[in-house]
């Protein structure tokens, strides 16, 4: 991590987002260090509620083993098979399971399966950091902030800054790991490296408070953002107007 970036980020956004929370950021690697490795919840265990810590300022790393979730496991790149019934699962269930009914059916799940291809990642953990606690050995892969909609609306507006294109951002469906994890590292695979606007999955809610939604994006698209942030929007007097009611909302 250049901690030149990274002290100059720390800066702009107090500047610009008054005490907001700082974002997280994970990357892939065969060693997580002096990172703690995360224990494997017993029982049923979303990962958005345990990236809580992270977002504390707690440091963690998880393999496929530490993983409790499934489809976690899926979204994060260890595992390419969900469980049997799946299908039924995120639709109608059956008569000994109860379905979320968050497709509308089980072909239409398999369907949206088929396209949501492994994750191509290089690693045995992922290793989850906030933004103040990287160092110069973290390489991360994408920049991950749990935001209230008047700091949403920033991060939105600078992700289009230099793009004519509008859908600079976009928002897929899928589950709450799969906004701030999957997406987001698929698109840090292509060339136009656009940010995801994620959190909506009613099953990870709980997990995040009741204002709070998701904007994830690619370290090497977020590079050039805090580059250019001192030329945007952020210096006029319509953001200061904005930036006085998030601080006054502390």
């Amino acid at each position: 991590m250049n901690l030149e970036l990274k002290g100059k980020f720390l800066e702009l956004w107090k500047k610009y987002f008054a005490e907001e929370e700082l974002p997280i950021t994970f990357y892939y690697s065969d060693d997580y260090k002096a990172t703690e490795l995360a224990v494997r919840p017993k029982g049923r265990s979303c990962l958005i509620c345990e990236l809580a810590k992270v977002r504390n300022g707690k440091s963690l790393a998880y393999s496929g083993d530490s993983v409790a979730c499934q489809g976690a496991r899926k979204n994060l790149g260890f595992s390419d098979t969900m469980r049997p019934g799946f299908e039924y699962f995120l639709s109608c269930g059956h008569e000994k399971m109860e379905g979320e009914r968050y497709l509308q059916s089980p072909e239409l799940v398999m369907e949206f399966l088929k396209m949501q291809p492994r994750l191509p990642v290089d690693g045995k953990y992922i290793v989850f950091k906030r933004w103040d606690d990287l160092d110069e050995s973290d390489h991360p892969d994408v920049v991950i902030f749990f935001a209230r909609p008047d700091v949403l609306s920033g991060l939105f507006t600078l992700a289009n800054f230099d793009r004519m294109e509008p859908d600079s951002t976009i928002t897929p469906f899928g589950a709450g790991c799969g906004s701030i994890v999957y997406s987001p590292f698929m698109e840090s695979k292509t060339d136009r490296q656009r940010a995801v606007i994620g959190m909506f999955d009613p099953s990870a809610r709980p997990c995040v408070q009741m204002d709070i939604l998701s904007f994830a994006i690619p370290m090497k698209r977020f590079e050039k953002i805090i580059n250019f942030m001192e030329e945007s929007f952020l210096i006029t007097e319509t953001w200061s107007n904005v930036r006085k009611r998030i601080a006054g909302d502390k």
